[in-house]
């Protein structure tokens, strides 16, 4: 085998070991983070390696889904949750 085709393949096993590592390896915080905002409601989950990064994450994506516009999401990621669970904590 060529000297590059090995080099390629070592290449690509290094960035998939990286990709499985940080996708999986990291979330040691896991949360469900429930926000209202204008009389709607949702409900979202999220993992990271530090707890007010997965309730950052947790509440980001609920208001995403209830809120619209820059203004409106800012406004709802500011307030407080209406719940946070933990589902894991290391």
């Amino acid at each position: 085998m060529k000297k590059t085709v090995v080099l390629g393949i070592v290449f690509v096993v290094a960035v998939l070991i990286v990709l499985v590592y940080t996708t999986m390896g990291n979330d040691r915080y896991k949360c469900q983070v429930c926000v209202a905002f204008q009389g709607r409601q949702a409900c979202r989950t999220a993992g990271a390696s530090s707890e007010e990064q997965a309730q950052r994450a947790a509440t980001e994506n609920a208001c995403a889904e209830i809120a619209s516009g820059v203004t409106d999401s800012m406004a709802c990621e500011n307030r407080p949750p209406a719940s946070v669970v933990w589902l894991t904590r290391k």
